[in-house]
């Protein structure tokens, strides 16, 4: 994408956003001719990551098509505080060896998505670790509580007497130091970020360096539709999963929601994209076959070519022909009865999150064993044999039962 005039680089790095501030001011940077530092933060708090944490990657991987400089800065100083964003309460303290675990993580999803040898890794304990006290004095004196205060989660805890911790207001501030010492010309960050963001605008302006542009990426949506993408809410295509489940998890995605997924997850232009949409409109492509198409190229990207193809095979083989998974999970139940609720041996097998799921699951017919629907939410499971437990179109299992 490198050569293209200011216009078209607009194009590329609005898509998909929800937020650009200021675009004058990132035209005039584009307009010196000189490659961007484009910063965006991750703080390794987590070893799981799914698709939503890649929505910005994806950016940064357009950035850098672009010929500029990506500067990927892992917080592993504001890891051991959290980023209190959105958060009801604070979050626990990480220690040292669980930060340098969950690096692991972060960098080598990176690869996958950036060039590595051509983006610059930064850690910000470089200079927030050595930070005087009357450095971090002089830093908090650059914003006012009132400021602060105009968080909305930071206004609500506060509000309804929640415990708000005096180190929690040193985050933003701290984020937006990166900023300074980084001298970032755009920093991208998720629509949960903007108030960091705008402090670090704020902090550089204070230390006399010229202000970065701020562009904030949607949060994406998850399996579900409505929520989301997070694992706590069940809606989560992770990085790490398997092939054959990311393939069917994609699938299971509504035709509305695969365009979301295309303009911020896939490294197709614009123009294919539309061409695509097009295509889909006029009935000259069926919207499956633009969906599995979406999980090829995600399921090449963090696992193989190889990998993907496989996965669409099982996939046609399950759910076009009803056949059976090559592998399927075995699961173990010790018990000396002669018959279980099959409710309570859903819920143990990690089928379904709670009884209650696992009733509204056979209610909609969704719950087969060995093949045979189930209608009754009180059904027994005898604990002769090893039965196939299979929930939805995507969930076997194969109990076996031990002890008797």
């Amino acid at each position: 994408m490198k050569g293209m005039d200011i216009e078209q680089q607009l194009s590329v790095i609005k898509r998909g956003s929800v937020e650009l501030v200021d675009e004058e001011e990132l035209v005039a940077k584009l307009k010196k001719g000189r490659p961007l530092r484009v910063k965006a933060g991750f703080d390794p708090t987590a070893p799981d990551l799914h698709l939503g944490h890649t929505v910005v990657m994806q950016k940064l991987k357009q950035f850098q098509d672009l010929g500029h400089t990506v500067v990927f800065l892992i917080g592993d100083f504001t890891a051991r505080i959290g980023d209190p964003s959105g958060r009801s309460t604070a979050r626990p303290p990480l220690t040292s060896d669980q930060i340098a675990e969950n690096l692991k993580t972060y960098i080598d999803q990176a690869a996958k998505i950036l060039d590595p040898d051509k983006v610059e890794l930064r850690y910000n304990s470089e200079w927030l670790g050595k930070m005087s006290f009357m450095e971090v004095v002089n830093l908090a004196s650059h914003y006012t509580m009132a400021r602060m205060m105009e968080r909305d989660d930071f206004r609500k805890r506060f509000t309804a007497g929640d415990p708000l911790g005096l180190h929690e207001f040193l985050y933003p501030l701290m984020q937006g130091y990166d900023s300074v010492a980084i001298e970032a010309d755009v920093e991208l960050g998720g629509t949960d970020q903007i108030f960091n963001l705008l402090v670090g605008r704020d902090l550089q302006r204070a230390y006399g360096k010229e202000p970065q542009v701020v562009l904030t990426m949607p949060l994406l949506v998850g399996t579900d539709g409505v929520q989301k993408m997070s694992k706590s809410y069940g809606n989560s295509i992770g990085i790490a999963d398997a092939p054959r489940e990311m393939f069917g998890k994609i699938m299971s995605i509504s035709d509305d929601l695969m365009w979301t997924y295309y303009d911020l997850l896939s490294d197709l232009s614009i123009e294919e994209i539309e061409e695509l949409k097009e295509k889909v409109m006029v009935g000259d492509l069926h919207p499956k076959v633009a969906k599995e198409s979406l999980a090829m190229e995600i399921i090449e990207r963090f696992h193989s070519e190889e990998d993907a193809a496989a996965a669409r095979d099982e996939f046609e083989r399950i759910f076009s022909r009803k056949e059976i998974p090559d592998e399927i999970t075995e699961f173990e139940i010790a018990t000396d009865a002669d018959a279980l609720a099959l409710v309570d041996v859903i819920v143990d097998a990690k089928l379904c999150s709670s009884k209650s799921d696992a009733r509204r699951m056979i209610q909609q017919n969704a719950v087969e064993v060995d093949g045979e629907k189930i209608a009754d939410i009180n059904a027994k499971l005898t604990t002769k044999g090893t039965p196939l437990i299979k929930v939805g179109k995507r969930r076997f299992v194969r109990v076996k039962f031990v002890g008797r």
